[in-house]
């Protein structure tokens, strides 16, 4: 049963369309004009709200900028006569759901209204899921401000309450195990154990004991039974990341788990049956080695069944600040200090790309924190080379027409960074003085 508000300004429609859908099970309240409407609004919130487009008082879009000022989040359908078919289209720009023309069959209007009604349930049910992914796990990765962050928050509502298995693809650093325990937290699976291996990590030879377990005596040294990792995650979320370091051996047996709900000890005769849902991660191009030879194609569809794609930290800098100010809360809890970034560091932080994406960005916002002077993390606090806009580790050679000077500036910091920051060292190494050396920081807006 929803709650709807039906607005017209004639009595004879206005009361026959409420006692219709009365008859359909909703609570029906009937205002008869702009005026009315905006009063029963300011005192309560509604479903649904089905407005005349003309009346004597103004018209339905009055009535929609009433809901959208009071309940954004409740849907409005405009009822309108043929020639107002321009203001109906001016009313979908500025927010309403649909337009009915009236003299259309009753029937399709409230196939229209069941349809906005079911919509709008389905919205309030991902906002809750949102709301219990932020509350049971915390926001370093479920930061969304960025569109490309709202739409894998979605999707992760939507698939979290599921069975099916997620491969989830992204650089490293971009929180792929935390979108993992994110849909594991929001699932029917909550209350079970969510377990991680990271396939890369584990020699190959005790990869398949780690994830099936043994029996005794199933190999020298086995003198007692163990139960793998798919045993021990029975009920709930078994998360492989970097999936596309395993084995080709074992992506047979991992294919065969999938597909029958059963797993074999090494050494057993007899098979046992789990109930696991598995995600799995990689940062790698899966199309590209499958194409080589070295994963298998049957088990990349058997594990893709829902692909969540993570954008890297470049993509979604709108989520930067706030994961920012998270990372420095917790440490500054941890260190027992007051801390807030200046405006000029916030600045650094939005400037450099970010090649190692949020886990780099919580590493330098720890060592910020670390060592900042007072209560403020000013741009000297951060490592030299984010305060300088440049990128650490293997990074494409110098433009061909960069300036001398630039060359030059980038040249000393990437120096200075190598000499963890101390500057008899940086400056012996780049053939200067520590007075000279001084001068181009500060030159560089650097004053350490």
């Amino acid at each position: 049963m929803a709650h709807l508000l039906v607005v017209d300004d004639e009595p004879a429609a206005r009361s026959t369309f409420a006692l219709l859908l009365r008859k359909r099970g909703h609570r029906v309240l009937e205002a008869d004009g702009v005026t009315a409407a905006a009063k029963r609004l300011a005192e309560e919130v509604f479903d649904l709200v089905v407005t005349d487009l003309r009346m004597p008082d103004g018209d339905g879009l009055d009535v929609l900028r009433a809901v959208k000022a009071h309940a954004p989040a409740t849907d409005v359908i405009l009822l309108t006569a043929y020639a107002e078919w321009k203001s109906a289209k001016e009313a979908i720009r500025l927010g309403a759901l649909d337009y009915f023309e009236k003299g259309q069959e009753p029937d399709e209007l409230n196939h229209r209204i069941d349809k906005a009604l079911a919509e709008s349930a389905l919205r309030r049910e991902n906002e809750n899921l949102r709301a219990q992914l932020r509350e049971r796990y915390g926001l370093p990765g479920l930061i969304a401000r960025s569109p490309a962050m709202q739409t894998i928050l979605d999707l992760v509502a939507r698939v979290a309450p599921t069975d099916a298995t997620v491969l989830i693809q992204g650089e490293s650093g971009t929180g792929k195990e935390v979108i993992a325990k994110a849909v594991h937290h929001a699932s029917t699976r909550a209350a079970k154990p969510f377990v991680a291996i990271n396939c890369g990590a584990v020699p190959e030879t005790l990869l398949e004991s780690e994830l099936f377990g043994y029996v005794r005596g199933a190999f020298t040294g086995a003198g007692v039974s163990k139960i793998g990792l798919f045993e021990e995650a029975d009920g709930g979320t078994l998360f492989l990341d970097e999936i596309a370091e395993m084995p080709a051996a074992l992506q047979v047996k991992l294919l065969r788990a999938l597909q029958s709900g059963e797993i074999r000890r090494l050494g057993a005769t007899q098979a046992s049956t789990i109930d696991v849902r598995v995600i799995a991660a990689t940062h790698g191009d899966l199309a590209t080695l499958i194409s080589a030879g070295t994963f298998r194609e049957d088990l990349f569809y058997r594990l893709n069944v829902i692909q969540v794609l993570l954008p890297p930290l470049r993509d979604r800098r709108e989520d930067l600040p706030a994961l920012a100010e998270h990372f420095l809360a917790r440490a500054a809890t941890k260190l027992g200090r007051e801390l807030r970034l200046s405006p000029p560091a916030l600045e650094r932080l939005l400037r450099y790309p970010w090649p190692g994406n949020v886990r780099e960005l919580e590493n330098a916002i720890e060592r910020a924190a670390i060592l900042a002077r007072t209560t403020t993390v000013e741009p000297d606090d951060l490592p030299p080379h984010v305060s300088a806009g440049l990128q650490l580790g293997p990074s494409p050679a110098l433009p061909q027409q960069i300036s001398l000077a630039e060359a030059e500036r980038i040249h000393i910091l990437q120096t200075l960074e190598r000499f963890g920051g101390n500057h008899s060292g940086a400056a012996e190494a780049l053939g200067i003085g520590r007075t000279t050396l001084w001068r181009k920081l500060k030159e560089y807006g650097i004053d350490r």
